[in-house]
């Protein structure tokens, strides 16, 4: 949510265009940051009531290198770049050109915001019905006898450590007694 409404934006540009005050005189008057009213007046310059009004937008990435490469080419400012291309926050113009010196164009494409899904799209395989054996192909048949082979092998380990450690701890308690 905008902390400040259109009309009141409006309102502090056409008194500052109108001569009766300057940014300071403005911006004590309100009780906003001069840096407010000298940005609203700016947009407001560049692209009428539009520059004042609330936007939210996503830019893509060639979108992105042509701000950067307008900015680099004319020698702008942050706040000159924003005011032209009217985008809202100058600071983003600075993690732009900060995330393009770092991974190059692919940098720049928008990512996904939120948490990521916990859980995987990809669903663990029915076990088969015990009549199912039948329809099987020999692949599928030998797969499955491989994994009844591991999972038979590794009881088997399972449990002769089970046995080694009962057998470690009897020995200490009878060297104990």
């Amino acid at each position: 949510m905008s902390k400040f409404s259109e009309e009141f934006k409006l309102r502090v540009v056409k008194q500052y265009l109108a001569g009766n005050a300057g940014y300071v005189v403005l911006a004590r008057s309100y009780g906003i940051q001069k840096s407010h009213v000298s940005k609203w007046v700016a947009a407001y310059r560049q692209h009428g009531a539009a520059g004042v009004a609330k936007k939210f937008q996503h830019y893509n990435a060639s979108y992105r290198l042509q701000v950067l490469h307008h900015m680099w080419d004319n020698g702008l400012s942050y706040a000159q770049t924003a005011a032209v291309f009217d985008i809202r926050s100058q600071g983003c113009l600075a993690a732009w050109e900060r995330c393009y010196h770092e991974g190059g164009i692919e940098a720049l494409s928008p990512r996904k915001r939120g948490k990521p899904p916990k859980m995987s799209n990809t669903q663990t395989p029915q076990p088969l019905l015990p009549g199912d054996d039948q329809n099987l192909t020999r692949e599928e048949l030998l797969a499955e006898i491989n994994q009844l082979r591991m999972e038979n092998a590794y009881l088997k380990k399972l449990d002769a450590l089970i046995q080694s450690q009962q057998l470690q701890r009897s020995t200490v308690r009878k060297k104990r007694k």
